[in-house]
């Protein structure tokens, strides 16, 4: 939209708000108007370029949590707040709150080699990083050449009656299994009995029970450090053509085999015949510390400034697998613009009645620890807690997404209401009945009652856990965009009287 309509729009919407009390002026309350659309411009999407840039530079080496490069990413932040007046409130007085967490470093070299016998001899197949291999990110370091078994999703489950590993023998060998479940969280009461099963910790640590040494794991291949450390087991993520080698020749298809699993919920598993090398280099860190980003905009009424809105995002990303993994998208792309509001804020001359607490998060990549962490040690009690505002993947595309806007229709309004009245992006919404493995920091919150809207954007070329999520897949106009709908909607909310989400939810 030219800027000249957007300025309109906004005028129109800061007139409709009514901020000037009885007795005011017409000139004062112009004078907050034009005040208020100078901080809403003052959110450049060029900044927020730049914040990315300075997230995915080599020295913060990935952010991935309990690593130097993370500390020195949440230092960063934390001087940014701090330069704007934002309070500290973490830990003792910092802008820290200290959580524990291991970590693994990958480094190179890596590979997935196939053996393939052919006329007496043997011809290696090496597989590309990382398009058809990543490492695992929580692999041991060593090397593993044995043969290959194919278990289905890696379950046992004797309540179900279900068992991957019955009928065959395991031990010592390299085992290939299929992420989740054959259970759809559609079908609610039998996925809530199978859900336990599809955490990457169970597959892995049923995998070393039954006595495997490695596993390739059909996942993506995509880099991830949410899931356990065994030493000694080797494992690596792939994809497609590793799945479709490991298939060849043994007159199973894959797809049939999966389809047949789900619709039978019986095992399909079996001894592949192929002979596999998985060799990683890693190095373990049982005794890391991570750290959540936390800082106060304490609001100005005595009574509504004890009611918080929390706004944030995870600052983390992978960290190195085994070539550095930038997280432009994932997740500077919601620090820049966290960032971005928080100064805004600061700026407001609307003066928030209600508190605003904006929170970095670490380790939502190693199985949304922080956010977990925050949920049970929450600066504010969580009954005050009103709302959450959670970003992830705001950074490509010309669309948002509003997860959850339909499970709280009251506070869907706010920025709907901003939105139609000034920027007139398409935001698609949804309902969210958290169901699954957590994924987000907004899982945490929701299950522990906080009202919560996750944000992202789409409708460009992105790219999820591998070495391309970089700036050159950044959509600046998208991130300013979201800022002002935010920035608009947080000073309605915080200055409402009467606000309460949690009685206005629908659940399906």
């Amino acid at each position: 939209m030219p800027r000249k309509i957007k300025i309109i729009f906004i005028t129109l919407l800061l007139v409709s708000l009514a901020w000037p009390q009885v007795g005011q002026s017409q000139s004062s309350s112009q004078a907050k108007e034009s005040s208020l659309l100078q901080v809403v411009h003052s959110i450049s999407s060029h900044t927020l370029l730049q914040y990315i840039q300075e997230l995915c530079s080599e020295k913060y080496g990935g952010r991935l949590t309990g690593t130097e490069g993370y500390n020195q990413a949440a230092r960063w932040c934390a001087e940014l707040f701090k330069k704007w007046g934002l309070k500290p409130a973490g830990d003792n007085g910092t802008y820290f709150q200290a959580f524990p967490i291991a970590y693994t470093l990958v480094f190179p070299p890596c590979e997935v080699i196939m053996h393939i016998p052919f006329k007496g001899a043997t011809i290696k197949k090496y597989y590309h990083y990382f398009d058809e291999f990543i490492p695992g990110s929580t692999s041991a370091s060593g090397e593993i050449t044995a043969e290959v078994v194919y278990v289905g999703y890696g379950v046992t489950a004797p309540e179900l009656g279900y068992d991957d590993y019955q009928g065959v023998d395991v031990k010592g060998k390299i085992v290939m299994m299929e992420r989740e479940v054959p259970v759809s969280p559609d079908k609610k009461d039998l996925f809530l009995k199978w859900r336990p099963y599809s955490f990457h910790q169970y597959k892995l640590e049923n995998a070393v029970a039954h006595g495997a040494k490695g596993m390739l794991y059909n996942y993506g291949p995509i880099a991830n450090p949410n899931n356990s450390y065994r030493e000694g087991f080797i494992y690596s993520h792939v994809g497609s053509t590793v799945v479709n080698d490991v298939f060849a020749g043994t007159g199973r298809s894959h797809q049939e085999v999966v389809a047949k699993i789900k619709k039978e919920l019986k095992p399909q598993s079996f001894p592949t015949g192929k002979i596999f090398t998985i060799k990683n280099k890693t190095e373990h860190h049982p005794e890391g510390t991570g750290y959540n980003v936390i800082a106060l905009l304490e609001g100005s009424d005595p009574q509504l400034k004890n009611e918080i809105i929390i706004v944030g995002g995870h600052l983390d990303h992978l960290g190195y697998c085994y070539t550095m993994i930038p997280g432009a998208n994932d997740n500077a792309s919601a620090v820049a613009v966290t960032l971005g509001l928080a100064e805004a804020l600061t700026k407001s001359p609307v003066k928030l009645k209600r508190s605003v607490l904006f929170i970095l998060f670490g380790s939502e990549e190693q199985g949304v620890v922080g956010s977990d962490y925050y949920c049970q040690h929450p600066v504010f009690p969580l009954e005050k807690t009103l709302a959450f505002i959670n970003m992830d993947g705001v950074g490509c595309g010309d669309k948002l997404r509003a997860l959850a806007a339909e499970n709280y229709p009251k506070f869907w309004s706010f920025f709907q209401k901003a939105n139609d009245s000034y920027i007139h992006r398409e935001i698609r919404t949804s309902y969210f009945a958290n169901l699954a493995r957590p994924r987000l920091d907004a899982a945490r919150f929701m299950w522990k009652g906080v009202p919560t809207i996750s944000w992202s954007a789409f409708g460009a070329p992105s790219y999820y856990h591998n070495p391309k999520d970089d700036i050159e897949t950044i959509t600046p106009e998208i991130m300013e965009d979201l800022a002002q709908i935010l920035f608009l909607a947080i000073v309605d909310m915080a200055n409402t009287e009467g606000l309460d989400f949690r009685s206005t939810s629908v659940s399906h």
